[in-house]
């Protein structure tokens, strides 16, 4: 969200992915999205507290995980991403709602005390 220019479009080449290009769209799609993540991730930790009480919640940001996954694996293989790129997003994003999935219905099959 606030990272310099210089430093994404150094992220960007070690990534293989040849120079950052210039324009207010990518600038826009790079700290938008940034600041997005930024939020939700403050969601999942509100949610954390009581997952109990947000079950719903819990169940819906699991799932939607396990959909995105498959999603941006296409997303991925479509716009030629490298599979060093497509690998590790793919399964962090699906493992992340897999484990929240598990969690939630291990919790579920145990007695509350």
């Amino acid at each position: 969200m606030v990272m310099p220019r210089a430093w994404m479009s150094a992220c960007h080449q070690w990534l293989g992915l040849g120079p950052l290009p210039a324009g207010p769209i990518v600038e826009y799609l790079a700290r938008s999205l940034s600041a997005f993540y930024a939020f939700f991730g403050g969601l999942c930790v509100l949610i954390s507290f009581h997952p109990r009480r947000h079950g719903a919640i819990v169940l819906y940001v699991g799932a939607t995980h396990v959909v995105f996954a498959a999603v941006l694996l296409c997303v991925d293989l479509a716009a030629g991403m490298p599979l060093s790129w497509t690998v590790p997003e793919v399964l962090a994003a699906g493992g992340f709602g897999a484990v929240i999935l598990l969690l939630h219905f291990g919790a579920k099959a145990k007695p509350q005390s």
